[in-house]
């Protein structure tokens, strides 16, 4: 999104706001990114501010007085309190903020179109599960057009007609301060790390952002109708390494100056040669072993290493120790005889997912996503939610379920006999 006078300055770059990270992708989405549906988004500056701002409250007495009253040419949220009553607040123009969009929905108005994650789906070009959590308009992100940018997440976004609706049936109240304020169906969860997204990162507590921005702990269920408790002390306002669940897909956002630190796709690449000139060998074979390029990422290859993930020895692809009764699942290890799984060994191709610049040293178990000890450490210990009660971690690449003691391992390679 260039403004005219920065396609005239080739050497006035935008501001970049940050960058959202669909979890569970391996650098792209399986079947390639196409258009607003992607595995990452990058959020620019706007030539023009199009942010709102919350101006006037209308009390209406029917649905329909309601809809007369939001069907301007401007945006606003309606409360449907009974069928008697409806609140429509109406949202002004904001010349000092820009709005993203991210929902189902690949209507206008959506920025970033994203679809439910199916864990492993790399490799699966049949990704769409049948029915979807995610919201059609899930949430919305306003950043400050002036430093230090900041970007401030809220749960809903405005559709076509420019309103959102929260029926009879949403979590909605009345504040304090007499103003609306209420809860998605499925909610928009957001966790906020401590010490940012270094290698020091720990992981923080989920909770619940309303339409209005506010915080809250959890409900008792996803879409439970009594809401959390207020948290006063912390606020939307998003952080590097923030985590955002729509409920079907978890997406990390980082900020423009954290991703100055992070890895680029060029570090990766040239670690990538570094483990591959050092010539690891396979114990049995002999042959020599090589991660193949970032380009074929999911289709295995003959030099391709192996793992035993229950102690780390990395060979090539053999028969050895398969055992029949084992139905190829498990199997033993000819160098320390330990009995496990036995599976083919990734890079991790998605630089944002990296907390530091770490050789590949470590893999996820039971995937086999290779990257940095710290970055394997970080992410085995965030519970990301899973339906529509219960947490687990997950490989941040594939979005598989952790397995095994740490959910990671450390690679035990070979290197050459001469």
């Amino acid at each position: 999104m260039f403004s005219p006078d920065q396609e005239n300055h080739p050497s006035k770059a935008p501001v970049k706001y940050g960058e959202l990270i669909v979890l569970g992708y391996n650098g792209s989405l399986p079947n390639g990114d196409r258009g607003r549906r992607k595995s990452r988004f990058a959020l620019f500056k706007r030539p023009k501010a199009n942010g709102v701002k919350p101006s006037t409250v209308h009390i209406a007495c029917t649905p329909q007085a309601a809809k007369a009253i939001s069907n301007k040419d401007q945006h606003s949220i309606s409360y449907t309190l009974s069928r008697a009553q409806t609140v429509v607040v109406e949202y002004t123009h904001d010349s000092n903020t820009d709005m993203f969009q991210i929902g189902r929905s690949t209507e206008s108005p959506i920025d970033f179109v994203v679809t439910d994650t199916v864990p492993g789906s790399q490799c699966n070009s049949d990704t769409q599960s049948v029915q979807s959590t995610i919201s059609r308009f899930a949430c919305r992100i306003i950043c400050e057009r002036n430093p230090p940018f900041t970007a401030r997440i809220y749960a809903a976004g405005f559709d076509s007609s420019k309103n959102i609706f929260l029926g009879e049936k949403a979590a909605k109240w009345k504040t304090s301060d007499g103003q609306m304020d209420g809860l998605t169906t499925n909610g928009v969860l957001v966790m906020h790390p401590r010490s940012g997204f270094t290698e020091d990162s720990k992981p923080g507590i989920w909770r619940e952002i309303s339409v209005c921005g506010n915080v809250f702990s959890l409900r008792e269920t996803r879409s439970a109708q009594q809401r959390g408790k207020m948290v006063e002390i912390e606020t939307n306002q998003l952080q590097d390494g923030s985590l955002i669940d729509l409920c079907g897909a978890t997406l990390l956002w980082r900020t423009a100056e954290g991703l100055s630190h992070t890895p680029t796709v060029k570090h990766l690449e040239a670690l990538r040669q570094e483990i591959n000139a050092a010539r690891p060998q396979c114990p049995v074979g002999f042959n020599t072993l090589a991660f193949p390029s970032m380009k074929r990422k999911d289709v295995v290859d003959e030099k391709q290493p192996w793992v035993y993930l229950n102690c780390g020895h990395v060979h090539g692809y053999h028969n050895w120790g398969n055992k029949e009764e084992r139905d190829g699942k498990d199997r033993e290890c000819p160098m320390c005889r330990s009995v496990g799984p036995y599976v083919p060994l990734w890079l991790g191709c998605e630089a944002g997912f990296y907390v530091d610049a770490g050789p590949p040293t470590h893999a996820f178990s039971p995937c086999g996503h290779v990257c940095s000890e710290k970055t394997t450490a970080y992410w085995s210990q965030i519970p990301l939610p899973h339906g529509t009660h219960t947490f687990h971690a997950a490989c941040p690449f594939c979005a598989h379920q952790l397995a095994g003691e740490q959910g990671y391992i450390r690679l035990i390679f070979q290197g050459p006999l001469d």
